[in-house]
C-alpha cells in the first residue's frame, strides 16, 4: 500500500508541477482559468474559487488547465481574458511553461542531491573475474583503484571511464591499495564489442574486474552543485533526443527503451527502499523525460500545440481548424498505440499475467 501512495504521490507532483506552470502563467497574463484539475475520472473533491475551479480526481494519471475561450468551438467575445484573443507568443509562453517547470524541476532536484549529498560508488573492486588480464596480473578482490595510466581515481564511473577507452593494443597500468601497500601492475585489457543502451556497437577495453557495494556520499558546495546539475541536465537530454531518434528510425526497439505506469511503479519502489537520495534522482529523471516528451510535436501534446503556434507566427492566421482536429485524431491515434505498447511491455518484462495467475490460485 505504501508503493502505490509513493507512486501516486511521485505522478501527481510531477503532474501538479506541469500543470502550475500553464496556470501561473495564464494568470500572470490576465487570461481567466476556469478549471485547474489535477488527475482524471471521478472527482474526489472540488474547492470554488474566485475564478477557478479546483478539482481533484481518482485518476492520477494526468490533469489539466481549462482556460476560458480555449477553443473556437466556444462562443468568443474577443476579451482579453479569453486565451484565443492573445497573441501567438502570449499563447505560446502559456503552453510552453509546462514542460518548461517540469525541466526546472528536474535542475532543482539534481542540484539538491548534489549539495546535500550525490551516492557514489567507490573505486574498490569487489569481483576479479576468471580469464581475464586483471586475474593473470594478480589484482584481487578488495583492492581499492587508485589510479588509472597515472591518472588518480576516486569512484567507479572514473576507472570503468578510463579503461573503456583505453585504444587498441594499448597497455595500462593500474596502481591499487592493499593492506596499506600501493602497488602498480601492467596488463593489456581485453578488446570487446557489444552493443550500448542505443544498440549501436561499440568497441571498448576490458580487464575484468567489477564494483564492491560500497556507497559514499559525495557533497558539493553551491556553485559548483549548480554546474554539475546542468551538466547532468545536458547530458540527459542528449540522451533522451538520441533515443528517441534511433527508436524513430528503427536503430533501437522499443520494447527495450520505454516504460509506463507499470514500471514507474517499480523503479519508484526499488528507488525508495535504496533511500531518498536515490528517490530524488527518480524523481529528476522522470520529471525532465516528461518535459522532453512534451515538447514533442505531436498533436494533443504541448509540442504539438507549439508546433501549430510556430506555424501561424509564420503564416499570419491559425491553422484551419478542420486540419487540427485531423491531427489532434491522428496523434490522439498514435499516442493511443504508443500507450498499448508500453503497457504491453511493461506487462510482459514485470510477469504482471504470472503474477495475477498465481495470486488467484492458478484458475
Amino acid at each position: 500500500m505504501f508503493s502505490i501512495i509513493l507512486f501516486a504521490a511521485v505522478l501527481s507532483i510531477l503532474i501538479l508541477v506541469h500543470e502550475w506552470g500553464h496556470f501561473f502563467v495564464a494568470k500572470r497574463l490576465g487570461i481567466r482559468v476556469e478549471r485547474f484539475s489535477l488527475g482524471f475520472g471521478p472527482k474526489v473533491f472540488s474547492i470554488k474559487g474566485k475564478e477557478t475551479e479546483y478539482q481533484l480526481c481518482y485518476f492520477p494519471l494526468g490533469g489539466y488547465v481549462k482556460m476560458a475561450g480555449e477553443t473556437r468551438d466556444e462562443p468568443l467575445k474577443g476579451e482579453r481574458w479569453e486565451y484565443l484573443s492573445r497573441s501567438v507568443w502570449e499563447r505560446f509562453a502559456v503552453v510552453f511553461a509546462g514542460p518548461f517547470l517540469n525541466y526546472a524541476l528536474a535542475f532543482f532536484v539534481f542540484t539538491v542531491v548534489f549539495v546535500v549529498g550525490n551516492p557514489q560508488i567507490t573505486s574498490k573492486i569487489g569481483k576479479v573475474m576468471e580469464g581475464y588480464p586483471a586475474e593473470e596480473a594478480g589484482i584481487q578482490e578488495g583492492d581499492r583503484v587508485l589510479s588509472v595510466s597515472d591518472q588518480k581515481v576516486k569512484y567507479w564511473e572514473e576507472v570503468t571511464s578510463l579503461i573503456h577507452g583505453t585504444p587498441e593494443e594499448g597497455v595500462i597500468r593500474v596502481a591499487v591499495l592493499r593492506d596499506r601497500k600501493e602497488l602498480t601492475f601492467t596488463l593489456r585489457p581485453k578488446r570487446v564489442e557489444e552493443k550500448n543502451l542505443f544498440g549501436e556497437k561499440k568497441k571498448f577495453s576490458l580487464i575484468g574486474i567489477s564494483a564492491s557495494d560500497e556507497v559514499i556520499l559525495v557533497h558539493y558546495p553551491l556553485p559548483q552543485a549548480i554546474g554539475m546539475a546542468g551538466k547532468q541536465m545536458g547530458q540527459l537530454t542528449f540522451l533522451t533526443f538520441k533515443a528517441i531518434g534511433r527508436m524513430l528510425t528503427g536503430h533501437l526497439a522499443m520494447k527495450e527503451s520505454l516504460t509506463g505506469p507499470i514500471g514507474i511503479f517499480v523503479i519508484t519502489e526499488q528507488a525508495a527502499r535504496l533511500g531518498i537520495r536515490y528517490l530524488l534522482q527518480m524523481i529528476g529523471v522522470l520529471s525532465a523525460s516528461l518535459a522532453i516528451f512534451n515538447v514533442l510535436p505531436i498533436p494533443v501534446l504541448d509540442g504539438g500545440h507549439l508546433f501549430f503556434l510556430v506555424l501561424e507566427r509564420l503564416k499570419g492566421k491559425p491553422v484551419s481548424e478542420r486540419i487540427q482536429e485531423l491531427s489532434r485524431q491522428v496523434g490522439m491515434t498514435l499516442l493511443i498505440g504508443l500507450m498499448l505498447i508500453v503497457f504491453y511491455n511493461d506487462f510482459s518484462r514485470f510477469k504482471v499475467f504470472e503474477k495475477m495467475f498465481d495470486f488467484f490460485g492458478g484458475f
